[in-house]
């Protein structure tokens, strides 16, 4: 028998129909449960953590302090997305999977048995910042293993759909997240809410983990990366995230640059938003969370849907069009839920939203696809994670400060419609990659 033969039979086979589908409902619930924790995080740094763990500042102070320990998450980010990125280039996605999601919800657990500043002092803020840095660590590899497993288990012409069903869990999370706020927010009094009601979703976790691990642990490696160790002369790259930047910084920074838009776009409108609806306007929370919950369930039906059509028309195309229109929906939303009208704070989460999930949907397969097998997670974690840090991360805090400066909510929706010029901008330039196997973008080398 030739050599080629015997290459050809190490191959593995290629994956059923099943297996795919099992592949991408490991990632996505999973991807849900993770952004249940992390996202939950940053409602109730908007509605409750300004008052239990910085009672002392006033109202957009305290608010500003709580949005500062939510950006602490998005600064460890890039460094889970550097570690768990080189473990993955070299032994595989699937045993991250596990790992980051554990990581994640022991965290969120612990969260909500934290003490207040009014039992402990500034004890309580200092280990709430603890804990949303390990969260934001564990967060920064759950995402390149869930996509990469997503979209490199799916067959080409369907790996946008795949890697947007993907992408759908992390609205749901939002979703999960915001709604059983939400449903505290509307049976509990504003007392018993600040009091003990705000950690009954932070200690749900547990039962999600318990579901996250059973849909997870049978799931076997990707096939692309087994092909592609197999394959490799030299086995895997002792360094993925120093290959992925020496030799791919072009698609690092259009990779950093779709994300910026996204990212910011998705905190201002849901996380500062929440907090102009109720600190700065002196609406309900449930006013606040229920225009939320509406956009989340728009967002994440529609997520899949505008995933699906990158596959036909392309990744470009459709990414465009999700930043040019939210970058324009900015200098309506905000007059929007100044009206204080609930029916319009809710046409404009659920339009900015909807929109936004045309950038969301194909991002996963869109940045997967800029990258070799070799340094795919590295790179992917590069542009998803590092981009946060100037991003959504302070995103909310620059809002309020803005606010506080000027009064005026304009010059916040022009902030928006920059970020989401870059990523307009970074979607045309990108190479597209709609339809093409993995093994046509590792020939080409990403």
């Amino acid at each position: 028998m030739s050599q080629a033969a015997l290459a050809l039979d190490d191959l593995p086979a290629p994956p059923t129909a099943a297996l795919r589908r099992k592949a991408v409902l490991a990632s996505a619930i999973g991807t849900t449960i993770e952004w249940y924790d992390f996202l939950l995080y940053g409602t109730a740094a908007a509605l409750v953590f300004n008052k239990v763990f910085f009672p002392t500042a006033d109202p957009l102070t305290g608010a500003m302090f709580a949005f500062s320990t939510y950006a602490v998450g998005f600064l460890a980010r890039p460094f889970g997305g550097v570690v768990f990125g080189h473990f993955g280039d070299r032994i595989g996605r699937r045993q991250l999977l596990i790992l980051t999601l554990i990581m994640m919800g022991a965290t969120t657990f612990l969260i909500g048995l934290l003490p207040t500043f009014n039992q402990v002092g500034v004890l309580a803020p200092a280990m709430l910042v603890a804990l949303r840095l390990i969260q934001g660590f564990g967060l920064g590899g759950e995402w390149g293993a869930a996509i990469l497993m997503a979209v490199e288990y799916s067959e080409p012409k369907r790996r946008g759909l795949w890697g947007g069903l993907m992408q759908a869990g992390g609205g749901l999370g939002n979703l999960l997240a915001t709604a059983v706020l939400a449903i505290l927010a509307a049976t509990l009094s504003p007392s018993d809410f600040l009091s003990w009601g705000w950690r009954i979703p932070f200690l749900l976790s547990a039962v999600l983990i318990g579901i996250g691990w059973w849909v997870r642990i049978s799931l076997a490696e990707s096939p692309v990366f087994e092909a592609a160790v197999r394959k490799a002369q030299a086995g895997p790259h002792r360094a993925p995230v120093v290959e992925a930047l020496r030799s791919w910084p072009w698609q690092v920074a259009l990779g950093g640059g779709l994300k910026i838009g996204e990212n910011v776009s998705f905190y201002l409108m849901t996380t500062f938003g929440i907090t102009y609806l109720t600190e700065i306007l002196g609406l309900s929370r449930s006013v606040a969370l229920n225009g939320v919950l509406a956009g989340a369930v728009a967002a994440t039906v529609s997520m899949p849907l505008w995933s699906a059509l990158s596959d036909r028309i392309g990744r470009r195309p459709v990414y465009a069009f999700g930043a040019a229109g939210v970058g324009l929906w900015a200098f309506a939303f905000y007059p929007l839920l100044a009206t204080r009208q609930p029916w319009l704070i809710t046409f404009a989460l659920v339009a900015g939203l909807l929109m936004h999930s045309a950038m969301n949907g194909p991002q996963g397969a869109f940045i997967a696809e800029l990258f070799p097998t070799r340094v795919r997670y590295s790179g992917a974690s590069l542009c998803y994670q590092v981009t946060p840090i100037v991003g959504g991360s302070w995103a909310p805090v620059i809002s309020l400060a803005i606010f506080r400066q000027f009064h005026s909510t304009f010059p916040i929706s022009a902030y928006l419609a920059i970020t989401c010029a870059v990523s307009f901008v970074c979607a045309l330039l990108a190479r597209e990659t709609k339809g093409l196997t993995f093994d046509q973008i590792d020939a080409n080398g990403g």
